[in-house]
């Protein structure tokens, strides 16, 4: 009887241990920006003029954690105000609700652990994969992970397959969302204020080599980033090289990056910045691929708010330079930047020998009322040239600028542990 009223209050010890363990918590995002557009992508045309809009995501996380189970699910709404008519009819909603992540990690041991599902996927700077978190969808991964996680060292590895359905027969047409598959490789390490990262990442695209034949072909993207952050200096390094295939064309492309911050005082912060992509003249008869393409990354954190390159353009262009100079400062509770862009591409136009592109100006706003509530805001102005005319079109005699608003709304509502 002793023995059996001991094991009796083990079990008790053990559940109750396992109970203290678990945790759930669920957060709220309401996040509505009003944007005023008059040029922004691209220059305003004899045929164009500016417009406005509010555009809106509203998100629900859940999170569930243990000792050895996380789990995630975050479903959003994202709409643009009047999209849908004020009676609100549920069957003519065309915005409805989205998965944009449900993913469960496992751990099998305090340093190794594997993550599956739909997942927001995103490294070092952004650069090359990143969540997008400007855009109100934002980006994430139906994919698997083996994760490593050290003292010092990360390493992840992913893999994913995407298809159009779960058809039982090969489809006729090639899969031509985003990629078929991907594999990668992460690697990063810390050495005092120093980070290291390594990446290799595999894409495979389909493409239809003959009636009734596809093929799938990939193109690797490979490199480092490294990042030392000190008192009053701070720095970053990027370089990345792209092989492979697209469809049949050879790829050949690379970028690097190098920014240089220092702090002159707790309120002043000036950062220098140069960013190079390859491209390929306007004239080159080469089937060659050799303009770099950032892939998955957050492309309107890099080149510029007003999304003039790599932004849903710019694909196989003729390349970017971009030099930066960004100052960072606050007033009283609100924290400004203003960062000009001086462009120019990477390789030779077809209409001028000019490089130079334009000038582009970004002032941004951060303010943080409350806990929960944060206000941003932005103006940009780009001062393009007679080359940027000769690229993209347009004009570059009149003013072309963007300007936005935008409420972070984001309580957590629940949280609880057991």
């Amino acid at each position: 009887m002793k023995l059996l009223k001991t094991l009796s209050l083990s079990i008790i010890g053990l559940v109750s241990t396992g109970a203290m363990a678990q945790e759930f918590s669920s957060d709220i995002q309401i996040r509505p920006r009003y944007e005023y557009t008059n040029g922004f992508g691209t220059l305003l045309t004899p045929t164009t003029s500016h417009t406005s809009f509010v555009g809106q995501r509203t998100r629900l996380n859940l999170n569930y954690k243990d000792e050895k189970l996380t789990v995630k699910v975050a479903l959003q709404n994202v709409r643009t105000w009047g999209n849908v008519n004020t009676l609100g009819n549920i069957s003519t909603d065309k915005n409805g609700l989205a998965l944009y992540e449900g993913w469960a990690q496992y751990n099998f041991t305090d340093k190794w652990s594997t993550k599956v599902g739909r997942q927001l996927i995103s490294y070092d700077n952004q650069r090359i994969i990143g969540g997008l978190d400007w855009a109100n969808q934002g980006r994430s991964f139906d994919a698997a992970l083996f994760k490593y996680k050290g003292a010092k060292s990360q390493l992840d590895l992913g893999f994913a397959l995407n298809a159009d359905s779960e058809g039982k027969v090969a489809p006729s047409t090639p899969f031509t969302t985003d990629f078929k598959d991907m594999q990668y490789a992460w690697y990063h390490t810390s050495i005092k204020k120093l980070g290291v990262s390594l990446l290799a990442l595999n894409i495979g695209r389909e493409y239809l080599k003959a009636p009734l034949d596809i093929e799938t072909n990939y193109t690797q993207t490979f490199g480092t980033y490294a990042n030392y952050a000190g008192k009053k200096v701070t720095f970053d390094f990027s370089f990345y090289g792209q092989t492979g295939k697209i469809a049949t064309s050879e790829v050949s492309a690379w970028q690097t990056a190098a920014n240089l911050g220092y702090a002159f005082s707790p309120k002043f912060k000036a950062t220098l910045g140069y960013e190079f992509l390859s491209g390929k003249d306007q004239t080159s008869t080469s089937p060659m691929t050799k303009s770099f393409n950032p892939i998955f990354g957050t492309n309107h954190a890099f080149n510029g708010f007003m999304d003039y390159f790599y932004v849903g353009n710019h694909a196989n262009s003729v390349g970017l330079q971009d030099l930066t100079l960004k100052l960072d400062f606050p007033i009283k509770k609100v924290n400004l930047s203003v960062a000009p862009h001086l462009f120019y591409t990477a390789n030779e136009l077809a209409a001028t020998d000019d490089k130079y592109l334009g000038t582009e100006v970004d002032v941004t706003a951060v303010y943080k009322a409350s806990k929960d509530i944060t206000l941003i805001a932005g103006y940009s102005q780009m001062f393009g040239s007679d080359a940027m005319v000769a690229l993209k079109g347009g004009l570059n005699d009149t003013t072309n600028n963007w300007a936005y608003l935008m409420v972070n709304i984001n309580p957590q509502i629940f949280s609880t542990k057991k």
